[in-house]
């Protein structure tokens, strides 16, 4: 296991998640014990319990998440995730396919678009992404076949006791990052590409602790359907 520095705060970008600031929790006078980053806000706590660190081979999920990551950047996940259906249906259900063709027109729809982040650079990244996304595709016959090679093909599980132990880059994430910049994709810092990792369920942080961790080192130990 890569033992990695933990990043400082101002060079963080998922606040509220496992790199930032956290809300007070009161999981612990709870019967089921998770990760703390939840807190009480239910809908992060479904999140946490249904998906994150699950491992994805879906390329069209990849690409949502992809698409998540990249609008998060320097925002809470908890913004990101109340707009999620927003997003999707922005986004064409998050069709790499059809964001690929949108145009200067679509891009001023989407800027009013109250539904999602109206940032011109993110939407100008996600169609460009987009792009790249299928070039990949058509490279390598899935985007799943190339974004699993960083972690050799399987998901790395972590044995983190603490939150403050969870780094918000790896080796991983750093070369991953760098491959995808030259590729033509945006917004894809290593940081990001570390919460992208673990959003994908190509690293499982949930804590020692937390209920979810063997059930997601479960999943992994059985793979995924590749598409």
């Amino acid at each position: 296991m890569h033992k990695v520095k933990p990043v400082m705060l101002d060079q963080q970008p998922r606040l509220g998640l496992t790199c930032g600031h956290m809300p007070p929790s009161t999981n612990a006078s709870k019967s089921v014990q998770r990760c703390p980053w939840p807190a009480d806000n239910e809908q992060m706590i479904r999140y946490h319990d249904a998906e994150w660190g699950v491992p994805l081979h879906d390329d069209r999920k990849l690409f949502e998440f992809l698409v998540l990551d990249a609008f998060q950047a320097g925002l809470s996940w908890a913004i990101v995730l109340k707009k999620r259906e927003g997003f999707r249906k922005a986004f064409s259900s998050f069709d790499p396919e059809k964001v690929a063709r949108y145009d200067d027109r679509k891009v001023s729809v989407l800027l009013t678009d109250a539904g999602i982040i109206r940032n011109r650079m993110k939407i100008e990244a996600t169609i460009a992404n987009a792009r790249a996304f299928l070039a990949v595709q058509k490279e390598l016959g899935s985007f799943d076949k190339y974004i699993w090679q960083f972690t050799g093909g399987r998901a790395k599980t972590n044995r983190w006791r603490t939150i403050k132990q969870i780094p918000c880059r790896s080796p991983e994430s750093d070369a991953m990052s760098v491959d995808l910049k030259q590729r033509g994709f945006r917004f894809v810092g290593s940081t990001i590409c570390y919460a992208f990792m673990q959003a994908a369920g190509m690293v499982n942080d949930h804590l020692v602790g937390c209920f979810r961790h063997k059930e997601v080192e479960g999943a992994g130990s059985k793979g995924g359907e590749r598409r």
